[in-house]
């Protein structure tokens, strides 16, 4: 399969390496099949949409952070960034985290219902 991004330019990839949703990302309920990208030089991971190629968010491993992070069975935590110029105004959401299966190429979203876990968690400070 070959699909179009806008970070990446075009990538072919296997029809196996699909990560599956089921029930979407908040707000993207629709698209349910991203591939899972970890660029040799960025801190960061990418999921890009493979049903709309133009869409794909920047996550960070919320383990990173806090080593006690809730973790749910063969899943790993991931938070949505939201990227600015200003490095000190870099966010992940540590509320709504992304979690992974890349073996059984498996992902589902959840609210964490905590409040120690904000919406902005600032990745950087000075």
């Amino acid at each position: 399969m070959k699909i179009k991004t806008v970070q990446f330019g075009e990538i072919e990839f296997p029809e196996d390496k699909i990560i599956t949703f089921n029930e979407g990302l908040f707000g993207f309920e629709e698209l349910k099949k991203y591939l899972f990208i970890k660029p040799d030089d960025s801190l960061f991971y990418w999921l890009n949409s493979v049903e709309n190629p133009e869409l794909a968010f920047p996550l960070f491993g919320l383990r990173v952070i806090d080593e006690e992070y809730p973790q749910q069975a063969d899943h790993e935590a991931f938070g949505i960034v939201i990227l600015n110029a200003d490095p000190l105004k870099i966010t992940t959401n540590l509320k709504a985290p992304v979690y992974i299966n890349q073996e059984n190429k498996s992902g589902f979203q959840k609210i964490i219902d905590s409040d120690k876990y904000p919406v902005y968690y600032n990745l950087f400070a000075e």
